[in-house]
């Protein structure tokens, strides 16, 4: 009988606990890589729409700070363009990256990025998405980063219809993505396990 020699899985490996090193050296005194870590700005002053602060912790399954984690963000510009080779339904903000990168810091666990409120996007089947980040974390102990998203809470009639946010069966969840918010500043805390753990997305 023939050996088929099916290749096998690689092993998995946690992103820490050096991740802060290679994604963001400056942060850790690495100095002599980039000028800036790549990710800390996302905006210029000529970029267009709402400014907001989108900032928040990570706790573990046990309430504690997340300390060592980064954090990514992925966005639309305020028409609700994405800043991608892929993006066919226009031109995006030239002064806007639509991407972000932020250690949580060591004292506090905070994170934190300057940004925009994202427009409307369309989902595969063509219904509009209600005004989202995406939000992609990584620490040490995970390893594969986790998936979530944060909405806005003052986008009710949109956060409702929303084709994604429709999709969780427990609708009690749904309050785990959608951010407070306080003028400007938008609150996310993120909760990694426990009875208040965030819904991640496997999509």
């Amino acid at each position: 009988m023939q050996q088929l020699g099916y290749l096998k899985e690689t092993p998995s490996q946690t992103a820490g606990p050096y991740v802060h090193i290679g994604l963001t050296p400056n942060f850790c005194d690495v100095t002599g890589v980039y000028d800036s870590d790549l990710g800390t700005q996302m905006v210029n002053d000529k970029a267009l729409g709402e400014r907001i602060t989108v900032t928040g912790r990570i706790f573990d399954g046990a309430g504690a700070l997340v300390r060592d984690a980064v954090v990514e963000i992925w966005q639309a510009d305020s028409a609700g363009l994405y800043n991608s080779p892929s993006e066919l339904r226009g031109a995006a903000d030239p002064n806007f990256a639509g991407w972000g990168r932020c250690p949580t810091r060591a004292e506090d666990g905070v994170y934190s990025f300057e940004t925009i409120k994202p427009g409307r996007v369309p989902f595969k089947d063509g219904r509009r998405q209600a005004p989202h980040i995406t939000v992609w974390i990584v620490a040490r102990g995970i390893n594969i980063g986790l998936h979530t998203r944060m909405y806005f809470p003052e986008e009710t009639e949109a956060n409702a219809g929303d084709p994604l946010l429709l999709r969780i069966e427990h609708r009690e969840r749904v309050a785990t993505m959608v951010a407070t918010r306080d003028g400007a500043i938008c609150r996310f805390d993120i909760h990694l396990q426990g009875p208040d753990e965030t819904v991640f997305l496997d999509i």
